[in-house]
């Protein structure tokens, strides 16, 4: 394998950490409104994109969202929580963000869903209670 800095891949264990901490914070940041704030404006939402019964939904991704969210950031469960994130971008993007486009609309969550699924397959790295089990 070529590589410009060699020396790098001692610390390649790093990279799922730095992995979860990011798409853990994000997905904590966005499933707390879900579930603690804006509950029943987020099922409006949910009710015009023809989720029914829409506070059940809203109560589903706010749970995977949110309590995702921490599992990543402890990494505790990881590749779990990566998978039941993974799902819920691949939904967003079909039912909200592919309707925009790329720039503007799926980018964001596609980049999630790529974080996503590279947790899943990598692991959680280092610094995570997953390894104590």
């Amino acid at each position: 394998m070529l590589s410009v800095f060699p020396q790098l891949f001692a610390f390649q264990m790093l990279a799922p950490f730095i992995l979860r901490l990011v798409l853990g914070l994000v997905f904590v940041a966005h499933g707390y409104p879900k579930l603690f704030k804006n509950f029943s404006e987020t099922a409006g939402f949910f009710g015009m994109l023809g989720l029914r019964p829409a506070k059940f939904w809203v109560l589903v991704v706010g749970v995977v969202e949110f309590f995702g969210g921490i599992l990543l950031l402890l990494g505790l469960f990881t590749q779990a929580a990566a998978a039941l994130i993974a799902i819920d971008m691949i939904v967003a993007m079909l039912l909200v963000s592919r309707k925009k486009g790329f720039v503007g609309g799926y980018e964001f969550d596609l980049a999630l869903l790529a974080m996503a699924l590279s947790l899943l397959v990598l692991g959680s790295g280092t610094f995570a209670f997953d390894v104590m089990f």
